[in-house]
């Protein structure tokens, strides 16, 4: 593990990108609905509204205790930023606003105080500022200095009179909480599962964002219907569906794989295709059970109970394509009737659900292979006669 004090630990800065993106998100649930959101486009966000213009906001993760200053170069290189941005627009046509939320306080007696305040006198910012730039010397500010030289006396006002700082803005570890209480709509135990996912797919769109995957803003319509789309999931008549499209890690082998559910439908003659997507299926369902149970999603008994039910529906409609077999039966007609029942768990047995709004069909199939999958003895089975080859089986090995 890197200590963070080293001289070469980026930790700090590493912070200040998840803190942007993380911010941002925070910031975009209490936006307009029209509104949208650049990361790392003019400024460390952008926040775009129809009626409001554009807004420029600068970032500042600091350590605790920092305080902001007269000379902070946190203040001041976003100056320059804006300052760019100001004149690149229009000058005093720019719709642009400037913002710098900061993590640390005001040094008291620092004119950056008349910032906090949107109201208070422009003609009193632009002096205080021109004030503070002549005290120093330092190469940066006289950078800065040069960069705002060829505004007139009326620009000056208008550019300062566009900035507002937020002191005291809330640190990373502080944003997962503010946005829980946004979360009015989901039950209060499922918050923080809610905000975790949510927060996975804000972090797929920034990097899509930043790696020009994406060319238009994140908007806050996307991010309501997402919220809304995550709360319906953990309504009471729903489970939250999160391993859709996912593989196992290790690769799919229907050849070799020696589990008793994959060994029944090598004993139904399949390809190896179809043996494949139950082994998938098998994984998706028994990853998403064992999500829903660290998540304390599914009640005492739940899982149990449905079971039950797939295992009743089964025997049910097992005596159906059992029903002219005997033990005398030729080995293709056994072979069809296996075939059969295991078409009739893959392809008709969706309405069979464990909550009524629960419709991914991985969840029911792959509750059949894992009942399927009991050892010794399988709860369920295909062919007719494969508890019988089973027990062969284990007398062997025996």
């Amino acid at each position: 593990m890197v200590d963070s004090s080293s001289a070469f630990s980026a930790a700090e800065q590493g912070l200040g990108y998840i803190y942007q993106s993380r911010f941002a998100l925070l910031q975009i649930l209490d936006l307009p609905e029209d509104a949208a959101v650049f990361i790392e486009r003019n400024d460390d966000v952008e926040f775009v509204a129809t009626e409001k213009g554009t807004s420029l906001a600068s970032l500042k993760h600091k350590a605790i205790g920092d305080r902001l200053t007269d000379l902070s170069t946190d203040f001041w290189k976003s100056v320059r930023i804006w300052a760019s941005h100001y004149k690149a627009t229009g000058r005093a046509g720019s719709d642009a606003r400037f913002l710098l939320f900061s993590t640390a306080s005001i040094s008291p007696g620092s004119f950056l105080d008349l910032f906090v305040n949107p109201d208070a006198n422009d003609d009193a910012r632009a002096t205080a500022a021109a004030a503070a730039l002549d005290k120093s010397e330092a190469k940066e500010i006289a950078k800065i200095k040069t960069d705002l030289a060829d505004l007139t006396v009326d620009e000056a006002r208008d550019f300062y009179g566009r900035i507002t700082i937020f002191p005291d803005a809330p640190r990373i570890s502080e944003i997962p909480t503010l946005i829980d209480r946004r979360f009015r709509t989901i039950r209060r135990e499922f918050r923080a599962a809610c905000f975790e996912r949510l927060e996975g797919w804000w972090t797929d769109m920034v990097i899509k964002l930043l790696t020009g995957e994406r060319q238009e803003p994140i908007g806050v319509q996307e991010v309501t219907d997402k919220l809304a789309a995550l709360a319906d999931e953990y309504r009471i008549d729903n489970l939250p569906i999160t391993f859709r499209n996912k593989l196992p890690s290790s690769s799919v082998d229907p050849v070799n794989d020696r589990r008793i559910f994959v060994e029944q439908l090598r004993a139904l003659d399949l390809p190896e295709k179809r043996i494949e997507f139950a082994i998938v299926d098998y994984y998706r369902a028994f990853e998403q059970r064992s999500s829903w149970a660290r998540e304390n999603l599914v009640v005492s008994g739940e899982i149990e109970e449905y079971e039950d039910r797939l295992v009743e529906e089964w025997a049910r409609y097992r005596e159906i394509v059992c029903e002219n077999l005997t033990e005398n039966s030729q080995a293709d007609a056994c072979l069809i009737a296996g075939k059969e029942l295991y078409r009739w768990a893959e392809r008709e047995t969706n309405h069979l659900r464990i909550r009524e709004r629960v419709t991914e069909p991985y969840v029911v199939r792959g509750a059949f292979h894992i009942l399927a999958n009991i050892n010794p003895v399988p709860r369920v089975h295909w062919h007719p006669h494969f508890l019988e080859r089973l027990a062969e089986f284990l007398r062997e090995n025996a």
